[in-house]
């Protein structure tokens, strides 16, 4: 039997299914055909033919344009949730008689089939890298499209599940990885552009710098997040010395400071699922280990939203009339302002106690910073340490925080104690100079409770 011939079956018997279920033809557009397989898949018990369908419904996927992929999407929110009826009457038998059965019953009936589909579909081999970027293609419809948020849902409760820490193998990245490894490396690295191969050997073969990475088996040779650390003689305040091509490396006896400048997640699929905490604790027991003479692990990190969170407040909230916001907008509007030492000194007294207000004052509406990597790292159970002036001179650093980087500061004793206190009360460890650079600011800008 032909691979086309089942299709057209398989089509065939889905397609009149549908009929009787909802009472009338369907078109038999794109989506509506790949989503015909996805009914016959879940009617399968047999494994052999399961994977068979699965294998079709992934390629079927691949092979479609965003207008198609919609579709299919759109279809799995409106008919691939619930069993409303099944819902419903395991409900009432819960409340009417709640027990542990009930309460199993309950459960099973509340799951959307489409869970179930999206695990046969996991099947294949390949089948888990697929639905990775099935569900990048999902996120980017879903900023146009918030009604596919429980499609999204389901492949973010799945995907944590199948990409927990106990599935994840940590490696050290270095020169003699696999050239496939290595290429992916240059191509996902997002904080600091590697700009060659030669630029890649610098960061990841002397002595004192490293990387590493967790790969998942069903992923193989994919990295899913990666670290790049610098092994210095003391913390750093910029990243132009520590990537610079002419730069002298430290020596054994002279590294006390582990520095994790980049942090890059490789996989748009596995968004929401948390790598990036078990990777800072894995990798710093690691270098304690292999390097005891280490006495400080620090972040050279960037500011993500400082000038925009400024601008808002310009334009919309306290500093409308403020002069001192005024002279900064004017300031930051010269060209080359950095390169200008009267501008920069003047820009620099007002800049950092900016951003120490930013750091403690800017929040979202469920009180977590505005910052992601504020969240990212003090989450983890970092102490925000120290605000550095011109301490990433790109474009993009100048752009969005005036050339401003962080230090975040991991000390073991603390971090655990850290966590807690900004995971259950909002509350951030930050140290005492930016504490007092925030204080003398935070009335102007309207923080002064």
């Amino acid at each position: 039997m032909s691979r086309a011939f089942l299709h057209d079956l398989l089509t065939s018997i889905g397609q009149k299914s549908r009929e009787l279920v909802h009472g009338g033809p369907v078109a038999l557009t794109d989506g509506v055909e790949i989503a015909d397989l996805a009914e016959t898949i879940l009617s399968q018990r047999g494994e052999a033919s399961g994977i068979a369908l699965a294998e079709m419904i992934l390629a079927r996927f691949r092979s479609m344009d965003p207008t198609q992929k919609l579709e299919f999407f759109k279809v799995l929110t409106e008919h691939f949730g619930a069993e409303q009826g099944r819902l419903q009457a395991a409900a009432t038998d819960y409340l009417a008689a709640p027990s542990d059965q009930s309460a199993i019953v309950l459960h099973d009936a509340a799951e959307p089939r489409r869970q179930e589909l999206i695990r046969r579909l996991n099947l294949p081999d390949g089948g888990t890298g697929a639905l990775v970027a099935m569900r990048s293609d999902l996120l980017d419809l879903m900023s146009d499209h918030p009604e596919l948020a429980a499609v999204d849902h389901d492949f973010d409760h799945l995907l944590s599940s199948w990409f927990n820490r106990g599935f994840l193998v940590l490696k050290r990245i270095e020169w003699d990885t696999p050239a496939s490894v290595l290429e992916k490396i240059i191509e996902y690295e997002a904080v600091h552009a590697i700009q060659s191969w030669d630029d890649l050997r610098r960061r990841i073969e002397p002595l004192d710098r490293r990387c590493y990475a967790f790969f998942h088996p069903a992923l193989r040779d994919e990295p899913l997040i990666f670290v790049e650390v610098a092994l210095e003689r003391e913390i750093p305040g910029a990243i132009a010395p520590l990537l610079a091509d002419d730069r002298v490396p430290t020596q054994s006896d002279q590294m006390t400071t582990a520095v994790f400048y980049s942090i890059s997640n490789c996989q748009r699929g596995l968004r929401g699922v948390s790598f990036g905490n078990f990777l800072i604790k894995q990798v710093v027991q690691e270098l304690a280990r292999d390097l005891p003479r280490l006495k400080n692990y620090v972040t050279l990190s960037p500011v993500v939203g400082l000038l925009h969170w400024v601008r808002q407040l310009g334009r919309d909230g306290p500093l409308q009339d403020n002069e001192r916001y005024q002279r900064i907008s004017k300031l930051l509007e010269h060209t080359g302002w950095h390169q200008n030492e009267s501008i920069a000194a003047e820009l620099q007294e007002m800049l950092l106690p900016t951003a120490a207000v930013y750091f403690l004052n800017a929040k979202r509406g469920d009180g977590m910073p505005v910052d992601a990597v504020a969240r990212f790292h003090l989450g983890n159970g970092a102490r925000l340490e120290r605000i550095n002036w011109l301490g990433d001179l790109s474009d993009v650093g100048l752009n969005q925080a005036g050339g401003l980087m962080v230090n975040y500061l991991y000390k073991l004793t603390d971090i655990e104690k850290n966590h807690e206190a900004f995971v259950n009360n909002r509350r951030i460890a930050v140290s005492n100079e930016i504490r007092k650079m925030a204080k003398k600011w935070q009335q102007e800008f309207g923080f002064d409770k």
